[in-house]
């Protein structure tokens, strides 16, 4: 790749020239855990992964067939289709399988009551397991999966321009698949209602098998639900989540468990989506109930390991558009209006699209490793409260923290639950690194973030250059190459909706002027918000460092330059973490299995890095610093005394100050990183109000509603989308501003003693404004 400059000849012609630049390659992502998973570390990653290029899976050529010739060549998509194998298949004593596993057994025999013996009983009892678990699946079709993946090639065909895969990455999933007796799992990102149709045409068409697609709360008429069956989709049973404790609940959790169970041991492939496709950053109440089992059927050696596999996708323009009330219609969705959304969707262009699969790790290593690290957990959240409040930690109530460390080291559910949600997190926290940047993201943040009114395009080009630039090195790879021009040119003509262009005849350039609306400014923030987690450290800093300017210019009087001002290592400390705290950890790209004072740290090193902060002696300049403050609940390792170390420092180590530095070859950094989190930050200063106005308790679901209506209603800068209400509602319950109790109708939210009153709000509402950026 290149950096491409332009200038104007004496003759007045412009002139383009490619710069090679030494930082541009393609970098190696999706590599597992190290810390938690060591021994998979080494395990199938392809020695040249980043030379074998990629292909697009909806090219099919004659090379894709056994046969040769022009007929062939004619009809080489039907030959293609027909020569993909179907490697395993559900049992087809499954029924009796279920019916006869332990688990059920137990759940029938405590329901039976004295009716063992009765044959009327067992029947009845037999005919309800069928039931559930024809509700689950249905056996696969053959013909009807060929002639529905022959389609759904040419629909993808049409839809986009290309469907990209790493070579290298199929590679290292085929040798994983080799593996004997360990069954694959998929763990995917959830963009778009088109993600189960593309993963599962994707693993059939590349030789992994038909696998079995877990879906979530999705509603569908019952004609969608046996195509969808017939092609491979395994439904949640209705209820599983809220009816556990009652009979039929255990009923329903036991064939379920069974069901997972058998379909590991048969080694089908299963894919399952961490998120809901407008709620993303955080695991969904249907991806726990599917990890779960998975869970149990290692921990009680059904099979021997499981094998997962985080999975990242990306879109140019998500196929699907925008659920921009994040809420599902009443109507169930029908086949009819399936065809009706693939003939509309046939006459816009949505671009490109790309698949990354990340590295396989192993489940049981994972277990075995957090089992060995349970007590290296990172400090509570609601350890906020006091900086937000202004107020000792003594004068607050954490009976409801201890309450939860108490049930943590009691109750083996709440210890299963604990894992499976640290596994999700997990696996969601690599689907999303792994996950490539868009040409599309990238210029939405430039024109959000950068130039919010106008730029020619030769400094959006070079602009454009820079951020990838930027990108690459933070080992984040992009779904795109080609010349800087027709890229660029390509990411306007997709936001086209948003923005004008005039051509600058004079000058022969062109000039972008990005409209000045709400929808463009919710598109430009929905599109760049993917490069929060490539750049979420520096973001994290940049935001940090605005809040201590804001507090220190009351104690210095006139506004000194910024670069004049030293800040003390224990105050950026200070700040990180509570940001930290606040916002979610997949947002920001961050490993859960990390302490925060380990991230906080990073966001140090990497403000250093990218030359932002300077390593600065305390001397006589503005000193940013209040009485110093613990890291965590153990004492920092600059002030532990090591015995055996020749240093001959004092018994005080010297502090470490940073003073600011704008890099010369980027301009404007400081800001632009600032500017990142905006969108999410003005979600919540915005959502303080709507705690004002709102009536308590309220179901989550009922009371997420009502912010993104509320959020949307208001007149900001972002207009709101749907997973900020979520977010801002989950970051809300986790500090311990509102508060979850459980009732007969579920659990209800309701706000928390001190931001009952008007004053406790009003500190919430200065506490985030310091981050923000005007």
């Amino acid at each position: 790749m290149s950096t491409m400059k332009a200038w104007f000849s004496d003759s007045g012609r412009r002139v383009e020239v490619f710069m090679p630049s030494r930082y541009w390659y393609r970098p190696l992502t999706g590599r597992c855990c190290q810390a938690c998973t060591p021994r998979s570390w080494d395990g199938f990653y392809h020695a040249h992964l980043s030379s074998l290029g990629f292909r697009s899976v909806t090219w099919v050529t004659e090379e894709d067939t056994r046969y040769r010739g022009w007929l062939v060549r004619q009809i080489c998509c039907v030959l293609a289709v027909c020569g993909w194998k179907v490697l395993a298949n559900t049992p087809r004593d499954l029924p009796e399988r279920v019916c006869s596993s332990k688990r059920v057994q137990d759940v029938a025999a405590s329901q039976a009551c004295g009716c063992r013996g009765n044959s009327k009983f067992q029947q009845h009892w037999k005919e309800k397991v069928l039931r559930i678990l024809a509700g689950i699946q249905a056996p696969l079709c053959l013909p009807m999966l060929r002639l529905c993946s022959w389609t759904l090639l040419r629909f993808l065909s049409h839809l986009f321009l290309s469907v990209q895969l790493h070579r290298g990455q199929l590679e290292m999933v085929l040798r994983a698949a080799r593996t004997p007796g360990v069954p694959l799992v998929f763990l995917s990102t959830h963009k778009s209602q088109l993600d189960g149709l593309l993963l599962s045409f994707l693993l059939f068409s590349q030789g992994l098998g038909v696998p079995r697609v877990m879906v979530g709360d999705l509603t569908c008429s019952p004609l969608l639900r046996t195509l969808l069956g017939c092609l491979g989709a395994v439904f949640l049973p209705p209820r599983v989540e809220q009816a556990s404790s009652t009979q039929d609940g255990e009923l329903l959790a036991a064939v379920l468990a069974s069901y997972v169970e058998e379909v590991l041991r048969s080694r089908q492939p299963l894919v399952v989506f961490l998120e809901e496709p407008h709620a993303p950053w955080h695991l969904s109440g249907p991806a726990c109930v599917w990890l779960a089992p998975l869970y149990r059927a290692v921990r009680d050696g059904v099979v021997p390991d499981i094998l997962l596999i985080p999975v990242g996708i990306a879109y140019d323009r998500t196929p699907d558009g925008f659920c921009r009330d994040g809420v599902q219609s009443a109507q169930p969705l029908g086949l009819g209006g399936c065809l009706w959304a693939a003939c509309q969707a046939l006459c816009r262009r949505f671009g490109c699209a790309r698949v990354d699969l990340a590295q396989p790790f192993s489940l049981q290593e994972f277990v075995a490793k957090k089992l060995l690290c349970w007590s290296s957990m990172g400090k509570p959240l609601e350890e906020l409260l006091p900086t937000i409040l202004g107020m000792p930690s003594s004068q607050l109530d954490y009976s409801r923290a201890e309450d939860q460390e108490h049930r943590v080291t009691t109750s083996s559910k709440a210890e299963e639950e604990m894992m499976v949600t640290k596994m999700g997190l997990h696996a969601l926290s690599d689907a999303i690194a792994c996950s490539a940047v868009t040409a599309v993201g990238i210029t939405s943040a430039l024109l959000l973030h950068k130039h919010r009114k106008c730029v020619q395009l030769s400094q959006l080009m070079a602009d454009f250059a820079w951020l990838l630039e930027e990108t690459l090195l933070r080992q984040h790879d992009v779904s795109f190459s080609g010349q800087l021009r027709a890229l660029v040119l390509h990411s306007l003509g997709l936001l086209r909706a948003h923005v004008t262009l005039y051509h600058l005849a004079p000058l022969g350039d062109v000039l972008v002027v990005v409209k000045d609306s709400a929808e463009t400014r919710w598109e430009l923030s929905r599109q760049s918000i993917q490069l929060v987690p490539v750049f979420g450290s520096e973001a994290v800093g940049a935001c940090a460092i605005r809040a201590l300017l804001v507090e220190m210019l009351p104690f210095v009087g006139e506004a000194p330059c910024p670069s004049s001002i030293i800040f003390s290592e224990d105050e950026l400390h200070r700040k990180i973490l509570a940001l930290l705290q606040l916002l979610p950890p997949s947002l920001l790209g961050l490993k859960p299995c990390q302490p925060l004072d380990c991230h906080s740290q990073d966001v140090l090193d990497k403000l250093t890095l990218c030359g932002l902060l300077e390593a600065e002696e305390e001397g006589e300049h503005y000193l940013c610093d209040v009485p110093s403050w613990r890291l965590s609940r153990t004492e920092h390792w600059s002030n532990l005394d090591f015995s055996d170390s020749d240093s001959d420092s004092d018994d005080c180590h010297h502090k470490r100050c940073f003073r600011i530095r704008e890099p010369k070859d980027s301009p404007g950094l400081l800001l632009f990183f600032c500017h990142l989190l905006k969108p999410v930050l003005v979600t919540y200063v915005r959502a303080v109000a709507f705690l004002e106005q709102h009536s308590w308790p309220q179901p989550e679901a009922t009371c997420a509603g009502a912010l993104q209506q509320f959020l949307a209603e208001e007149d900001g800068l972002e207009c709101p989308m749907w997973n900020l209400a979520l977010s801002t509602l989950q970051s809300f319950k986790n500090i311990g501003v509102l508060e979850e109790t459980p009732s007969p109708s579920g659990p209800l939210l309701h706000l928390a003693q001190p931001f009952c009153s008007s004053e406790g709000r009003g500190k919430l509402r200065a506490f985030l404004e310091q981050f923000m950026q005007l």
